[in-house]
């Protein structure tokens, strides 16, 4: 996806002075929210002053210019993300160990302390998709209180961004497998016996399969070929893990044979064996986690559905996988608190479809109740980082609201809302807007089929101005997201949105 992120075009089309504070007195209840900043007033009238009538003022915030050059701000908040910075750390340190590996062994690596670095990114890589291990690292980086300074919250709010580091173990893990494999070829040339071959077989298989795993990752190729992306990671990983259990067993005789030792004692004292051991127990936990489980679906629209599963009550801020075919496809949803009416008690969760594809299309034209899969542990996702903030704007456009109930059913940051779609009431229900309301009775709900499509930048930053809060958080489409982050940032307001495996 290419985008222009300058708004040199939006900037032509206004001028500063449309933006100045323009007085507009109107005689309270107002007829919707405004997006100006407002300051009532009293003023006598009639007789005596026995009736008072109420004028707002409302200021509409002056749109800052963007902070730096244009080559400063695509670097600073294009290039330089967060995802990168920590792939381009964790690959540092990767070569930062190999630099010194060469130079310890003077360019004569052994085989075992590279397949144990190999094996040690691999572990890592795996450790970030673990559902537990992910939940850990949010805990950790939102417990920090608000007398902190916003810019070390600020930055601990960036943990989402944690696919950098399952991305960045991974490539690593690869280019130090071709280097052992490469080792291991050369050591079966020396020594051409069984378990040498055993071991270099194994090794060119598992790089093969990597190389498999990392190609259809690509950002090009996923975006354009998704469900083939799955397949290819899910059985192309399990191959690898299988094969590495094979080729560690053997690796292992082959050490046993040098030192003269036992298979058993070569792999309790080998970084390898519990290494794969770890990544085993990751993969394994996840699929042990496999659940068929009712489904009631609560059509909303032709465009939207909600699905109400009744099996586990959850807790706001945490987000699921589900599929109708396990070995093939997975779609994560943020997960919505359900409560009984009257007790308040929570008794399930929901999640909000909209219609993006064939297999959302599918779930929203079968409104009977049936059976879902789901899988592994609830994830916590972008939205749960809210709470390092005093204030925050919560911006949703279309179905992205669905993620945002969770924040908003929580009530623990205080918020303002901006929500843009095509006839809320029509598409998404009267239930959805009443609850959005009930969160901050003076949302932007924005009308698109009515209205048009907002300056959303503009838009946001009002509400940030009104409510002067410390971020802003984002959930749309890649487009819009990044749209938003990058109007934000560019002009010193942290905003947060999840573009792609973040």
């Amino acid at each position: 996806m290419s985008f222009n992120h300058s708004e040199k075009g939006q900037a032509g089309a206004f001028r500063h002075d449309d933006l100045a504070p323009t007085p507009i007195a109107s005689t309270l209840p107002s007829t919707g929210p405004s997006t100006g900043t407002t300051t009532p007033s009293l003023h006598s009238v009639g007789k005596g002053g026995d009736e008072k009538r109420v004028e707002t003022i409302t200021e509409h915030a002056i749109l800052p210019e963007q902070l730096g050059n244009e080559l400063s701000r695509q670097v600073r908040h294009k290039y330089a993300s967060s995802y990168r910075k920590i792939f381009g750390v964790i690959f540092t340190v990767n070569m930062a160990v190999f630099v010194a590996l060469m130079a310890t062994t003077k360019g004569n690596p052994n085989s075992r302390d590279v397949g144990s670095a190999a094996s040690a990114n691999l572990m890592v890589s795996i450790l970030f998709r673990q559902e537990e291990f992910v939940n850990l690292c949010y805990e950790i980086c939102t417990c920090v209180p608000h007398s902190w300074p916003l810019y070390i919250r600020k930055r601990l709010a960036k943990v989402f961004h944690y696919g950098g580091g399952h991305s960045g173990a991974g490539t690593a893990a690869v280019v130090w497998y071709i280097l052992y494999t490469i080792l291991a070829t050369k050591e079966w040339i020396d020594e051409p016996v069984t378990d040498e071959l055993v071991n270099m077989i194994t090794s060119w298989i598992l790089v093969t399969m990597f190389m498999v795993i990392l190609t259809s990752a690509h950002p090009n190729l996923r975006r354009r070929f998704h469900d083939y992306f799955e397949a290819f990671h899910r059985f192309a990983g399990w191959t690898a893990l299988t094969t590495f259990w094979i080729h560690n067993i053997f690796s292992a005789r082959v050490t046993a044979r040098q030192w003269d030792a036992s298979l058993g004692y070569v792999l309790i004292h080998s970084p390898n064996f519990w290494c794969i051991c770890i990544s085993t127990s990751c993969t394994i936990a996840s699929w042990a986690r496999l659940r068929h489980q009712v489904v009631y679906p609560e059509k909303l629209s032709d465009h939207a559905t909600r699905l109400h599963f009744k099996y586990r009550g959850m807790a706001p801020f945490y987000g699921l996988k589900i599929s109708d075919k396990p070995m093939t496809e997975w779609h994560a949803f943020a997960t919505i608190p359900d409560t009984d009416p009257e007790s308040g008690k929570i008794t399930g969760f929901s999640v909000v479809v909209s219609n993006a594809g064939d297999w959302t299309k599918k779930q929203i034209m079968k409104p009977n109740e049936r059976k879902l899969w789901v899988r592994g542990a609830p994830l916590h996702g972008l939205l749960y980082t809210s709470k390092l903030f005093k204030q925050i704007v919560v911006v949703a456009t279309g179905s992205g609201i669905g993620p945002c109930l969770s924040l908003l059913f929580a009530d623990m940051t205080p918020r303002r809302v901006f929500w843009s779609t095509r006839e809320p009431n029509g598409t998404y229900g009267s239930q959805v807007v009443a609850e959005v309301r009930r969160a901050d009775p003076n949302a932007v709900i924005w009308n698109t089929h009515e209205r048009g499509y907002p300056d959303i930048v503009r838009e946001v930053y009002q509400l940030v101005h009104e409510s002067n809060a410390e971020a802003v958080f984002i959930i749309s489409n890649p487009k819009v997201t990044e749209k938003v982050v990058y109007g934000m940032t560019t002009r010193g307001v942290p905003a947060y949105g999840a573009i792609f495996d973040s």
